[in-house]
């Protein structure tokens, strides 16, 4: 008895799965710009987990924000805690709201403190 192993699918299995890899990264590249731009924010990405968000890691998402950088996204995630390699497809809904909950205060230390360095140069 000899096992053999068979192609399933061929070629054409091969070109689909291409194609759809490419698909997916030409939609999330649009989702990190859309970020990037401020039109979308990513704690709104990270509560609805679009299709093309779900196999994404949660840092890289972060990092996509202007003025986030992979140490600001491990602090905020280390702080929930969370792993940076999470994918958005496989949280929690508890995990969901604390990530976006830590991104809004955040945000919000972080505008108060460049207010108050506004007021400082002011002076």
């Amino acid at each position: 008895m000899h096992a053999t192993a068979t192609a399933v699918g061929g070629p054409q299995q091969h070109l689909r799965a291409l194609e759809r890899a490419n698909e997916v990264r030409l939609a999330r590249a649009d989702l990190k710009r859309r970020i990037a731009d401020g039109r979308l924010r990513a704690a709104d990405v990270i509560l609805t987990s679009p299709w093309e968000a779900e196999s994404m890691a949660v840092a890289d998402l972060l990092m996509s924000q202007r003025r986030w950088g992979r140490t600001r996204a491990r602090r905020l995630l280390a702080g929930i805690p969370l792993s940076e390699t999470k994918t958005l497809g496989s949280m929690t809904e508890r995990q969901r709201l604390a990530v976006a909950f830590a991104m809004r205060t955040d945000t919000a230390d972080r505008s108060g403190h460049e207010a108050a360095e506004l007021e400082l140069t002011r002076a």
